[in-house]
């Protein structure tokens, strides 16, 4: 009797399952390749971790706006909690923020905000990001104070879909044109967010015979590509003033070799981590606001040490 107690209750013990975590999330990330969404997924990865009762779930997109809804269809059919979007495509969300509402399962758009962002999203939808109409305010004024309020700029612009290239490019516009800084836009073309792609244009513009006094970029990718096209031509690194945008730790780095001058810091780890405490509180009914705010920060030789981390 004493065994058959033993064996039924071992038999019992490896029959139950695990303990399931409270909230199943879902993530599509834009690309798994990008440094600057690394930081992003990682952040989401970290307070999943924290909370300690989240499965995740992540699948890379892979700059495919098609793959992104199949995937989001996909985490809605599995039944999972909440789903969190870096989309691929601004324009293209429609369709994704209809198959969560439609089915009643939370949504969180992370970093690239949805079209829907400015009609208004509906119930159960959020965005998590930070305003780019402060990026790149930040970043052409202290470029425009570097320059002393004149010269002439090409700008290194993010893919053509992009909400934040395209609002980046235009703050950088709006600065330069304004009365205290007349600042001339010479060449402005997409380098896709690319280092590699970025160097390439440069050197093309420095082949060419195209004179600037800076490089201003939607990213530190792109800055640090300029920085490689310049210092390949052998331009002196004290002669044109190169700014990014995201603080990456490259971008850091790149500033701490003297290649880099100005970036703007994006929290990329807490958007990720706000992004999740949202979806969470969403998945448990509790009221969150709809549009979360991340502020920039402008970063220099001078404060970048504070940035290391």
């Amino acid at each position: 009797m004493k065994q058959l107690l033993m064996t039924t209750a071992f038999c019992l013990m490896v029959s139950m399952p695990a303990m399931a975590a409270d909230t199943r999330v879902a993530v599509s990330m834009t690309s798994f390749d990008n440094p600057f969404l690394t930081i992003l997924l990682n952040g989401i990865r970290g307070e999943a971790d924290r909370n300690g009762k989240i499965e995740l779930l992540a699948e890379d997109a892979q700059l495919d706006p098609a793959k992104q809804l199949n995937q989001v269809e996909n985490f809605i059919a599995n039944g999972v909690d909440a789903i969190i979007v870096n989309a691929v495509d601004g324009d293209a969300t429609a369709a994704i923020t209809k198959a969560a509402a439609d089915a009643h399962v939370p949504l969180v758009y992370v970093n690239h905000p949805p079209a829907e962002l400015d009609s208004g999203l509906p119930a159960g939808t959020a965005f998590v990001g930070s305003n780019e109409l402060d990026s790149g305010t930040m970043e052409a004024k202290a470029a425009c104070k570097l320059m002393g309020g004149k010269g002439k700029a090409v700008v290194l612009m993010g893919p053509l879909e992009n909400h934040a290239a395209l609002v980046r490019t235009k703050d950088v516009e709006d600065v330069f044109s304004s009365p205290d800084c007349k600042i001339e836009i010479l060449e402005k073309q997409t380098a896709n967010w690319n280092r590699t792609q970025a160097q390439d244009l440069v050197s093309s513009w420095l082949t060419a015979g195209v004179a600037f006094d800076a490089v201003i970029a939607n990213n530190d990718e792109m800055a640090i590509g300029a920085a490689q096209a310049l210092k390949a031509a052998g331009v002196s690194m004290d002669k044109v003033v190169i700014s990014g945008i995201d603080a990456t730790p490259d971008g850091l780095a790149a500033m701490k070799a003297g290649d880099i001058d100005i970036t703007v810091f994006q929290n990329a780890t807490k958007q990720g981590e706000v992004s999740v405490q949202t979806a969470v509180k969403m998945a448990a009914g509790e009221k969150t606001d709809q549009t979360l705010w991340v502020p920039f920060e402008l970063v220099t030789p001078d404060n970048m040490a504070g940035y290391a981390k």
